[in-house]
C-alpha cells in the first residue's frame, strides 16, 4: 500500500469559491454534465474566454472536473454565465481535495483542485500520483481553524496535551495543526491525534467523542452553529495558495489541454464575478451549505478583503511556499525523505496563464 493511501485509509468542506481540501471516501458524492451552450444566449460574462487551437475540435472532448465540499464550480459557471463551454464538462464532487487525487491515480479525473498538501502526499503513490501540478490560485486562509467543542475547559494549545484531537489526513488541517503544536511548545506525540474525514470529525466534536477538532469550510462554520469556540485560527498559518492539477495524459492530449486553458480562463472570470456579485453567491452558497445568507455574504466579504481570490502565474512563489510545507512536514516525521516539490508541477500551462492573469487586470 502507498504512503499515501495508507494515510487516506485512515480517515473516513475555507472556500466558498472552491471548497478546500479533506477525506473520506474515494468516490465523488455526486456528479454531473455541463453541455455546451449557444454563446448568443449567454451573460456578457462569459464573452472573451481563451480560444482554442483552430486544429481542435472541442465539442467531442469531455473534460472530468473535481469541486470539493458542494458544486459551487458547476453551480457557479451557470450563474455567471460561464457554462456555454465548446466542450462537455462532467463534474464531480468530493469531499476533499486528496480525495480528488485519489480519482486521478484510478484515471477517474482530468482536472483537480487541492491546497498544497495533498499533492505532496499523492505524489509518493506509484507513478508519482498520476497527476502534476498545472495552476495555483490565491484565495482566504479563513474558515481553517482549531476549534473546541461547547462548555469545553481547554484555554489554550498548550492544554491539548495527552488530548484527543481529530484533524483532515494530508490536508492543511494536518499542516496547520503541527505548526500550531510547535507554537505551543507540543510536539506531535504529545496528542492524540485522530485522522477523520470533515464530516466524521465534525460528529465526533460535537458528540464530545474528541477535545478538538481541526478543519475548515463547512466543517467549521457547522462547528461553531454547534456551539463550538476557536482554540486558534490558521488564517496567518496558511499561505492561501491553492493549487490545480491534471493528469499527464489530459495535459499532452491536445483537446483536453485546450479545455483546460478556457476552463481556468472561465474559472478566473468566476472569481471575478463573485467579487461583483457577492450577494447572489452568498445566497447560493448559503442554501447549499446550510448557513444564514448574512453568515455567508460575512465570511465572503472577509475572505475577499483579506485575499482576493484570482488566479496566479508566480509558479516560484508557489513552488517556494509548497516546498516549506513539504519541509516542515518532514521534520516532524510526516514524511520519511525530502520532497522537491519542483519535480511534481509542470510548466505546461505557464505561459497560458500568464495571458490569462494579464487580461484579467
Amino acid at each position: 500500500m502507498t504512503v499515501f493511501r495508507k494515510l487516506a485509509s485512515q480517515t473516513a468542506i475555507s472556500l466558498f469559491i472552491v471548497a478546500l481540501a479533506a477525506g473520506c471516501d474515494s468516490k465523488p458524492a455526486s456528479s454531473g454534465e455541463s453541455a455546451s451552450q449557444s454563446a448568443s444566449s449567454a451573460p456578457a460574462a462569459a464573452a472573451s474566454t481563451a480560444p482554442a487551437s483552430p486544429s481542435v475540435d472541442l465539442s467531442k472532448v469531455t473534460l472530468r472536473v473535481g469541486q470539493t465540499g458542494w458544486s459551487n464550480l458547476e453551480l457557479g459557471f451557470k450563474e455567471a454565465g460561464l457554462s456555454n463551454t465548446p466542450y462537455k464538462v462532467q463534474y464531480s464532487v468530493f469531499q476533499g481535495g486528496n480525495l480528488q487525487l485519489e480519482a486521478m491515480a484510478a484515471n477517474n479525473l482530468d482536472l483537480g483542485s487541492t491546497s498544497e498538501i495533498p499533492p505532496i502526499f499523492a505524489s509518493q503513490a506509484a507513478n508519482g500520483g498520476n497527476f502534476k501540478i498545472i495552476a495555483s490560485f490565491e484565495s482566504t486562509t479563513l474558515n481553517q481553524e482549531l476549534v473546541i467543542p461547547k462548555g469545553s475547559p481547554i484555554k489554550s494549545v498548550a492544554e491539548l496535551k495527552g488530548k484527543k484531537v481529530a484533524y483532515v489526513n494530508a490536508t492543511t488541517a494536518h499542516y496547520f495543526l503541527v505548526k500550531m503544536l510547535q507554537n505551543a511548545g507540543l510536539s506531535w506525540t504529545d496528542i492524540d491525534a485522530v485522522p477523520l474525514s470533515t464530516s466524521d470529525g465534525l460528529s465526533a466534536l460535537i458528540s464530545g467523542k474528541v477535545d478538538a477538532l481541526a478543519s475548515y469550510g463547512n466543517a467549521i462554520i457547522s462547528a461553531h452553529q454547534n456551539g463550538a469556540t476557536e482554540l486558534a485560527s490558521a488564517k496567518d498559518i496558511l499561505s492561501g495558495n491553492f493549487l490545480y492539477e491534471a493528469t499527464p495524459e489530459a495535459i499532452n492530449d491536445p483537446g483536453k489541454h485546450a479545455a483546460i486553458v478556457d476552463f481556468l480562463t472561465r474559472l478566473d472570470k468566476f472569481y471575478a464575478w463573485t467579487r461583483s456579485n457577492q450577494q447572489k453567491w452568498a445566497e447560493i452558497t448559503a442554501t447549499h451549505t446550510k448557513q444564514p445568507v448574512e453568515q455567508a455574504l460575512d465570511t465572503l466579504k472577509k475572505g475577499e478583503e483579506q485575499r482576493p481570490s484570482k488566479l496566479s502565474a508566480n509558479f516560484d512563489k508557489a513552488i517556494a511556499s509548497q516546498q516549506d510545507v513539504a519541509d516542515t512536514l518532514t521534520s516532524v516525521g510526516l514524511l520519511k525523505n525530502k520532497i522537491e516539490v519542483s519535480d511534481i508541477w509542470s510548466t505546461a500551462f505557464e505561459e497560458d496563464l500568464k495571458k490569462i492573469t494579464a487580461a484579467a487586470k
